[in-house]
């Protein structure tokens, strides 16, 4: 596997970006789009050649795998080997680790008749869900869009900050499920990809990114798509973690010089997505 690498003007931050005239790897801090490709700020100003361009790209497939990306994909596909195994049927939501894992407020009972959900204490649902899927293709969808968008997303902000805002979006996504479908089970990794996509539409608006307004449009395509068929599909667990990764994204961006404040840019995140779920759920406590 390639070493990591780190901006050459900042030491300390990790980083898939290069800069398309010298090769030299750059932070988002230091990176000016250009027409094709990323300048860093020796080169920002000057003309590139086709030949310098050609072999930035060349270097850029050369990357190191996007490893955080890969792990939750595993992560993901191994819980859903998991559940489909030890499920009595065909169904993934036929087992234990769906019953234990599951988000929901409240509505259901264990087999020694106690009640279950996020009412009655279990607050690691919250977290549990993201990781669990419905079917193969609730997997398999949710796994290739996890790739697409995960894969640009860590090589623009770094391993640690997008794993970060990763989880801290799924919790926004579980908070969003609990406050618009409190009593229907919800499970899925759409509500922190949603995240994702919330993210890069912050840095493309910011004009980090250049995508030619790419995923402004995937956005509005997938929401169409929720709320055609929010009767099968998790509109606050959606909308929820689109809202949380955009605000995260935000703060990344407004402190992207302090890793403290980023840090608690994230820890903020997940308290609120906490407190607008404990608002909803102490109703049926």
């Amino acid at each position: 596997m390639e070493a990591p690498r780190y901006c050459y003007r900042h030491p300390d931050r990790e980083t898939g970006l290069s800069c398309s005239e010298c090769g030299r790897p750059i932070c988002y801090e230091c990176m000016t789009p250009a027409a094709v490709g990323l300048r860093c700020p020796d080169h920002s100003g000057k003309a590139q050649g086709v030949q310098k361009v050609t072999r930035a790209v060349t270097r850029a497939g050369e990357r190191r795998a996007n490893l955080v990306t890969l792990v939750l994909i595993g992560i993901n596909v191994a819980v859903a080997v998991v559940e489909f195994a030890s499920s009595s049927s065909s169904s993934f939501t036929n087992n234990s680790i769906f019953e234990k894992g599951a988000l929901f407020a409240t509505g259901f009972v264990d087999a020694n008749g106690n009640p279950l959900g996020v009412a009655h204490g279990e607050w690691w649902r919250m977290g549990t869900a993201m990781f669990l899927h419905a079917s193969f293709f609730h997997l398999a969808v949710n796994m290739y869009s996890l790739y697409f968008v995960g894969s640009i997303m860590e090589q623009v902000i770094g391993r640690w900050r997008f794993l970060a805002l990763y989880l801290a979006s799924g919790l926004a996504g579980s908070a969003g499920a609990l406050y618009l479908s409190p009593l229907s089970p919800t499970v899925g990794a759409s509500g922190a990809i949603f995240g994702i996509l919330g993210g890069l539409l912050v840095l493309e608006r910011k004009r980090h990114i250049a995508t030619g307004g790419q995923v402004a449009g995937l956005i509005v395509l997938n929401l169409v798509i929720t709320f055609a068929f929010a009767s099968t599909i998790s509109v606050g667990g959606h909308v929820g973690g689109l809202i949380g990764g955009i605000a995260l994204m935000w703060a990344m961006l407004k402190f992207r010089q302090s890793t403290l404040l980023t840090v608690a840019s994230v820890a903020a995140l997940v308290v609120i997505s906490f407190a607008v779920a404990y608002v909803k759920v102490r109703t049926y406590q």
